[in-house]
């Protein structure tokens, strides 16, 4: 998994920074690799670094009472420079009331003096760790959509020379599936068995050809919930039974640039 990039910075005229070096050292201890840009940054030279450093979260720390002025500037920064899909976080020396005002211009969080790193921590990982963590090692497989798997399967057995490795009918699809070895992945033929397969409407409306993309995926039901989060459409919320007794989930193609993608926790490492 990536390790999450945090820069910790001092905005403005703030001589002290041991809080702010403390938090790095904090964050460094949870695993995530943190740049601290020193003292005196002005607003500008804060989202420059942001991103010259890909980081994937901006950390601002501020004990001299300028932080209503200063903490906005940096989000206003970033978005001159289109870098807005990096949330910015602020901590330090603030009252209670000013919270709300530096939420609405676009701070995500406020942490007060009393929060704790393991506080913090959290935060970010919920904020941003969902997109660090890579999703998958490989493809399962690739379905592909057909007519009849008697006159399919002698191309990809006798032109392609793949191993047939069984046939399977899943009744809760309406379909017939075919298994194809190839390499660590697999080509997965299927047929219709009814006119209200999803197989068939989509024959009926495309013609014979790939269907889906199927990604191989560990702990399904939390990698469904991160990706919502993240704005990504789902078919199905909750995984379904696939073939081999797969938990199987598909993703909406609007989300997806028009492809359809399959997460798929496969059972047994099959």
């Amino acid at each position: 998994m990536a390790k999450i990039r945090v820069l910790i910075a001092k905005p403005g005229l703030d001589g002290h920074d041991r809080g702010a070096l403390v938090i790095a050292q904090g964050l460094r201890d949870h695993g995530m690799e943190v740049v601290y840009t020193g003292l005196r940054q002005s607003p500008a030279q804060i989202a420059k670094a942001a991103i010259q450093e890909d980081v994937d979260v901006v950390g601002l720390s501020s004990l001299s009472g300028a932080h209503r002025t200063l903490f906005p500037k940096v989000v206003e920064e970033l978005k001159l420079f289109n870098a807005s899909d990096i949330p910015v976080i602020g901590g330090g020396v603030i009252p209670a009331e000013d919270i709300a005002f530096l939420e609405k211009q676009g701070i995500k969080k406020i942490f007060t003096s009393g929060s704790s790193i393991d506080e913090l921590a959290a935060y970010i990982i919920d904020l941003v760790g969902p997109m660090k963590e890579e999703l998958t090692k490989k493809i399962s497989h690739i379905g592909i959509a057909v007519k009849s798997l008697e006159h399919s399967i002698p191309f990809y057995t006798k032109i392609l020379g793949l191993n047939l490795e069984g046939l399977e009918e899943i009744e809760s699809e309406n379909v017939k599936v075919a298994f194809l070895k190839i390499g660590e992945s697999r080509f997965e033929l299927l047929e219709p068995t009814s006119v209200d397969s999803p197989i068939y409407k989509f024959i009926e409306k495309r013609g014979e050809g790939i269907h889906h993309i199927a990604i191989d995926v560990e702990d399904i039901e939390s990698r469904i919930r991160s990706l919502s989060k993240n704005g990504i459409q789902f078919i199905n919320t909750e995984p379904k039974l696939g073939a081999h007794h797969s938990k199987i989930a598909f993703m909406h193609p609007k989300s997806t640039q028009g492809v359809l993608f399959e997460l798929c926790e496969e059972v047994g490492g099959k």
